[in-house]
């Protein structure tokens, strides 16, 4: 939950300012790429629970289409189709953010069409190349997410991710937020291992993978 949640929350609230700055003429809407995944799963919850926004996830499975339902998800678009036909169709007009949690480099020309001129879009993944000069047309700001640039850089400000926990352990506790837990694995050893690198290389997990303990000897 932590490493989600820092994640979601700060690619929202703080590189995007989804509850600051509006994106004139643009729809008040978010679109999460990968909305199945850990990060994925807690910016759904997070956007729907905590502010105003109509938020779109990408499912490409009946049973990944019903997890992002679950957590909020207002409509489900498939990221194995073209995005931005399928955004479109919805009638709600551009949306003002676009939050990528996967594949950025397999969707970047379809987030550049859908996507409202003057519209920010964060992603946490690492593409083997990043064409930016698609958003130029749309003046559309561009930010990265890494949670550990606080931590790392020793910024002023690392106490906010502390305070974050802090908001995220109250809405847990009050059963605002589920979990983003979708299968236990087992102990620690190198079959375990294996199978959550074999799993997670198939691009069907849904949440989060857990292991945990150490096998014994």
């Amino acid at each position: 939950m932590p490493l989600t949640a820092i994640t979601a929350w700060e690619a929202l609230f703080d590189r995007l300012d989804v509850r600051g700055r509006e994106v004139p003429g643009a729809a008040p809407a978010i679109l999460v790429v990968g909305g199945a995944g850990g990060v994925g799963s807690m910016a759904i919850q997070l956007a729907r629970r905590l502010t105003g926004l109509t938020v779109v996830a990408t499912a490409s499975r009946p049973e990944t289409a019903d997890w992002v339902r679950g957590l909020g998800a207002h409509h489900v678009v498939d990221h194995r189709q073209p995005l931005a036909a399928q955004v479109a169709a919805l009638g709600l007009g551009a949306p003002a953010f676009v939050f990528s949690t996967t594949q950025t480099d397999r969707h970047l020309a379809q987030i550049a069409e859908l996507i409202a001129p003057q519209g920010r879009m964060v992603l946490i993944d690492d593409p083997a190349s990043f064409d930016i000069g698609l958003f130029k047309r749309k003046s559309v700001s561009v930010h990265w997410e890494f949670m550990f640039t606080r931590s790392m850089s020793d910024t002023p400000d690392i106490g906010a991710q502390g305070a974050l926990l802090d908001d995220v352990s109250r809405l847990v506790d009050a059963g605002t937020l589920r979990t983003t837990l979708g299968r236990r694995l087992g102990t620690i050893d190198a079959a375990t291992l294996m199978e959550a690198h074999r799993l997670l290389e198939s691009g069907t997990v849904i949440g989060k993978l857990v292991a945990e303990g150490f096998a014994a000897g």
